[in-house]
């Protein structure tokens, strides 16, 4: 047994030839080498794209890129595209710089060479704490391949630092999601299910709606499935809020627009005083300033 769940992409449960797979160190997610560098040695990549952790052995994943499987995320968003028509191509562009950081892909509808529409991306998955080397090496000598003792021997283990993650994505969406809210666009935080769970237990999630179109910001929340072949991500819940809702999940003060309020308080406050719309029915009078009795 190993906490190591996947390595480089491939399940640790199955019998495969590891030794090809640790000297390739490609990613099937990116189509390339693993991104993934070590510390002390940035030529050796690492490899862990999931881990086996906590009392119940969950298996999370910490690698943002393990999430790219299949392009779901980005087929999930489509909807999100309001201005898309059947024609216009779907373009996946990574790191568009915004105020307060840069948005990790951008999915946009493109016709002739020109964006019609786009939604931003971002991935998030669990930062560990210690290592998870020495876990993986001790797999690898398992499968007959060589690795220094000094690594399998070591005692050191890793951890996940739940808290630090959750509140880190929060504040960055708390300054990027002012920008898509500005320009009427949709921002989507794509997560595995265990750091959302997390961040409704430990921050003030109560406002959170089930997604709605109108909201510029959504979490998208994705389960790890376990097949036959491997393991699988599928969009299990999806929630949206908008600028002043992201500020409430960190307990800031937010910033209502005051105009927008102020005129919701109006219209409310008439509500008794309004018909329903119906064709044919006479409407409510209305005082109109520019009005002159020229009786």
């Amino acid at each position: 047994m190993t906490k190591v769940v996947e390595l480089y992409g491939n399940p640790t449960n199955q019998s495969l030839i590891w030794s090809d797979i640790a000297s390739s160190q490609n990613c099937p997610f990116l189509s390339r080498k693993c991104l993934k560098n070590r510390k002390s040695e940035p030529d050796i990549t690492i490899g862990s794209c999931t881990v086996s952790y906590g009392r119940e052995a969950r298996n999370i994943i910490i690698c943002p890129f393990r999430l790219l499987e299949r392009s779901q995320i980005f087929t999930d968003c489509i909807h999100l595209l309001t201005l898309h028509e059947p024609g216009n191509e779907l373009r996946i562009i990574p790191e568009i710089a915004v105020p307060g950081g840069s948005i990790d892909y951008c999915l946009a509808s493109v016709r002739s060479g020109k964006v019609i529409d786009f939604t931003g991306i971002e991935l998030q998955t669990l930062d560990t704490t210690g290592t998870v080397w020495p876990e993986r090496q001790r797999f690898l000598r398992r499968h007959g391949i060589s690795v220094r003792d000094v690594d399998v021997s070591s005692r050191k283990g890793f951890g996940m630092n739940w808290k630090m993650t959750a509140k880190t994505i929060l504040m960055q969406l708390h300054h990027k999601i002012h920008t898509f809210e500005h320009l009427s666009k949709h921002l989507v935080l794509v997560v595995q299910d265990c750091l959302i769970d997390y961040m409704q237990r430990e921050f003030s999630f109560e406002h959170i709606q089930d997604a709605r179109l109108g909201n510029p910001m959504h979490f998208h929340s994705y389960e790890l499935l376990a097949e036959a072949s491997g393991y699988r991500i599928q969009l299990t819940k999806r929630w949206s809020t908008d600028t002043n809702g992201i500020a409430q999940c960190l307990g800031l003060q937010t910033s209502p627009r005051v105009e927008l309020e102020a005129m919701l308080r109006q219209i409310e406050g008439k509500l008794q005083q309004s018909t329903l719309l119906s064709v044919g029915q006479p409407l409510p009078v209305s005082t109109h300033e520019d009005v002159t009795d020229d009786s």
